[in-house]
């Protein structure tokens, strides 16, 4: 039997994971995500899609983020009419993110339009594909719980387990027998962290003979829960006595309830006062009305609190949910302080750039940076604190504070992820294909788990085919 692994994406980069798992020569992709970074490089990498759709066999889903199912309606438009496994909590979410960057790319082609008019240039550029081609994708998304094996095609055996990531978030577990022998090949999309609130850890599939594994912090450690809360607190209390305002730029899904329940916590222990909230993203209240209809992605304690108690740990009397572009103006006349939630979370685009635009000179301003910033992304040269910065072809002077707490990361860093390694059964394993990191990190990654025992390690190269036939 020949079995090989190849990458399309998020091969020594964080975002766009696309790959392809080949059997006797029928292909498999794993997750269809789009590149994000700076405008030209993000449009010229996903419009190389860089294999063909009627190759495809059967496409799978490990989780609804942008970089990991972004570009399965540009699939679908391509001609693939192949089912694509995923969870329900997944389908759910993925169907909004690909609506929403539907939207975006169309109105982004027509401001680009009338930009073009303005100068009497000829308008060449199109979006990725349109809302037909978003809905298409989802009506091919077939759904399956965790640890439901299920068979998607010919010998070949999928399972589910839970990722600990975002909600729905799932190690993809694929099994086959080779010569009377049972082969498992393991992604773990993107690996969550123990101990994180409202999803579960992840949890741990038998063992496999080939690893996937992303490499997002292979070279970081996070802080502690506590520690990060402690900072939160200060940090809130700070934005109030100088009655300014807290701005955080959130991806809208997992990142924006997680936080809005850490606020919740804080105030109900006294440890802030009460802020006024505003989560100013369509997407965001969407986002959490799809959390409160998936209580099978709970952990115990937030199980409890919705199931038994009938109590909702992402909403309270100081939340506001700001859905219309008048409301969202009106925030910025709105006096601190407070506290505004926004996407989107590398900064890139959304409504967080026009808070950026009205609050980045204000020295009363506070910005927070929770989560992963790409290279050559606004986030990236907010968190190195650049003082002049570009934003909607604009140059703004950055007079507000910046602030980082890294503990809220949904990706487990280097140390997580051995330990869960470790925790898992490796007695079989032959190979370890590390994807989903920039290089620096993953060579550091590489190292540590070298150090750990782990040293059949093969840093994953765009496009390179890796055999596993040495099982």
């Amino acid at each position: 039997m020949d079995i090989s692994f190849y990458s399309l994406g998020a091969a020594e980069e964080v975002t766009g994971s696309k790959h392809v798992l080949e059997i006797n020569g029928r292909s498999y992709l794993i997750d269809c995500g789009a590149f994000q970074g700076s405008r030209a490089e993000a449009d010229r990498k996903n419009r190389d899609f860089g294999i063909p759709a009627d190759k495809i066999e059967a496409a799978i889903l490990t989780h609804g983020h942008l970089d990991h199912c972004g570009l399965f309606p540009l699939l679908v438009k391509g001609g693939y009419r192949g089912n694509i496994y995923t969870t329900p909590a997944s389908r759910d979410i993925a169907s909004l993110i690909m609506m929403d960057s539907a939207n975006i790319q169309a109105r982004d082609a027509e401001y680009l339009r009338k930009q073009a008019a303005k100068k009497g240039e000829k308008f060449t550029w199109t979006p990725l594909y349109d809302e037909k081609d978003a809905i298409q994708a989802t009506s091919q998304m077939l759904t399956v719980s965790y640890n439901r094996p299920l068979f998607i095609d010919d010998g070949l055996k999928l399972e589910f387990f839970d990722a600990g990531h975002i909600l729905g978030s799932s190690l993809a577990s694929l099994s086959f027998k080779d010569g009377g022998k049972e082969i498992n090949i393991l992604a773990t999309g993107d690996l969550g962290r123990p101990g994180k609130p409202i999803i579960r850890d992840p949890d741990f599939p038998p063992a496999p003979d080939y690893l996937v594994i992303e490499s997002t912090y292979g070279d970081r450690l996070h802080q502690k829960t506590d520690d990060a809360l402690s900072k939160l607190a200060a940090i809130t209390k700070k934005v109030v006595e100088n009655r300014g305002k807290l701005i955080i730029p959130s991806f809208a899904i997992e990142r924006t309830q997680e936080l809005v329940y850490y606020f919740h916590l804080l105030t109900d222990e006294g440890l802030i006062p009460e802020v006024p909230i505003y989560v100013d993203s369509p997407m965001a209240t969407n986002a959490t009305t799809i959390f409160q209809v998936h209580p099978e992605c709970y952990d115990e304690e937030i199980k409890a609190a919705f199931v038994e108690h009938h109590k909702n740990p992402f909403g309270f009397n100081s939340l506001h949910f700001v859905t219309s572009v008048e409301e969202s103006k009106a925030l910025n006349d709105h006096k601190g302080p407070l506290i505004i939630i926004s996407a989107d979370g590398m900064c890139e685009a959304g409504r967080i750039q026009h808070h950026l635009i009205h609050n980045i000179g204000d020295p009363n301003t506070t910005i927070l940076v929770v989560g992963y910033m790409a290279e050559n992304t606004l986030g990236r040269r907010i968190v190195e604190r650049e003082e002049d910065l570009k934003i909607h072809g604009m140059w703004f002077k950055r007079r507000a504070s910046v602030e980082k707490i890294n503990a809220f990361s949904g990706h487990a860093d280097y140390n997580e992820a051995i330990t869960w390694l470790k925790t898992l059964d490796t007695s079989k394993l032959k190979k370890i294909l590390m994807v989903h990191g920039e290089p620096k990190g993953q060579a550091t990654f590489k190292q540590h788990l070298a150090n750990a025992g782990f040293p059949q390690v093969e840093i994953v190269k765009y496009g390179k085919t890796y055999s596993l036939n040495d099982h």
